[in-house]
């Protein structure tokens, strides 16, 4: 017994030693490697995946929608921002707003397709059929903004409606 105890007594005086002489010996810890995993996932993420407010996530729909095919235009803009005061029942600087934070969190025009088709199967369930409904309404309404929608959004908006799983029905309300 006094053997285990020596050893056990000289590995934490070494331990200590290695501490003290400024080597991190704090990987030995699993409960701070728990701790320090966990806000690495949390906060070395895309924000995107965060996102559980309805009408941010409405809006990263729609905006992702009209930026499938590349920038907005200001007809595209225009008619999101109009659609975001509609729908949503916002004053123009909150629609403004609105427009803003979700172009700003659709930054990267690569990984466009991937956060939003990923985004849209995370929270499809939180969406009532008549907000959903709405969704696409307005997703089709901006991108046929700047003319007829491309291929790819429409084929996007039928992704959305299948993620939804929803048969086509009248639009619905945010109020």
């Amino acid at each position: 017994m006094h053997i285990v105890l020596g050893v056990l007594t000289s590995i934490v005086t070494i331990l200590y030693l290695l501490d003290r002489v400024g080597i991190d010996i704090g990987w030995w810890n699993p409960f701070y490697w728990r701790r320090r995993r966990a806000f690495a996932e949390k906060f070395g993420s895309d924000p995107i995946y965060s996102i559980e407010d309805p009408l941010h996530l409405a809006s990263l729909f729609v905006i992702g929608t009209a930026k499938l095919d590349g920038e907005l235009t200001a007809e595209s803009k225009r008619a999101a921002q109009e659609q975001f005061e509609s729908n949503f029942s916002l004053s123009s600087k909150e629609a403004s707003e609105l427009f803003s934070s979700a172009a700003h969190l659709l930054a990267a025009p690569q990984l466009l397709d991937n956060q939003l088709g990923s985004l849209v199967e995370k929270n499809a369930s939180s969406f009532s059929p008549d907000q959903a409904e709405s969704i696409i309404d307005m997703a089709v309404a901006v991108a046929n903004a700047d003319g007829k929608a491309s291929a790819t959004q429409l084929e996007f908006v039928e992704k959305m409606r299948s993620s939804f799983s929803m048969p086509r029905a009248q639009a619905g309300t945010w109020q």
